[in-house]
């Protein structure tokens, strides 16, 4: 039986969690003041994953290597509803897996997901931003142009 992929939102806010920075990520939980009480159904855990590539970004698959990365699972108890939430983060970071899948629960619920989105998401969505518009810049102002000059025919 084949898993069915989580919606689109979902998937973009995993991503945003996972990929945000740690200090700011948990500057922005704790500005969320109290949250539900949750508990681990898998507490962090560092482990290895396959990276795959393809050749020219569309040809055959291969294994690229491995990578670490650490993965947590918690279930957040709010309103008698029982959420579950994923984060896996790349690297060595226990502290960052824990707060991504507190706020993907978070953001599963209907009193929550607004507060989330607006405090959490938003911010480092807008810093995830403005450090591409910076690394863009700074690429930009390294960039050659190149050009032929002919020199007649002959």
């Amino acid at each position: 039986m084949m898993k069915s992929a989580p919606p689109p939102a979902r998937q973009a806010w995993i991503a945003t969690l996972a990929k945000a920075p740690l200090d700011l990520l948990e500057q922005q939980v704790n500005s969320l003041g109290n949250l539900p009480d949750y508990r681990f159904l898998r507490s962090p855990e560092i482990g290895l994953a396959m990276v795959r590539g393809r050749t020219g970004g569309t040809g055959s698959p291969f294994n690229l290597g491995e990578m670490t990365l650490t993965r947590c699972v918690v279930q957040l108890a709010a309103d008698n509803t029982l959420l579950t939430g994923f984060g896996y983060v790349a690297g060595r970071s226990p502290r960052h897996a824990e707060l991504a899948a507190v706020c993907d629960a978070l953001l599963q619920h209907p009193d929550w997901q607004t507060p989330v989105q607006r405090q959490i998401l938003h911010p480092l969505e807008q810093a995830a931003q403005q450090k591409r518009a910076t690394e863009a810049a700074q690429a930009e102002s390294t960039r050659v142009n190149f050009f032929t000059l002919v020199r007649g025919e002959g």
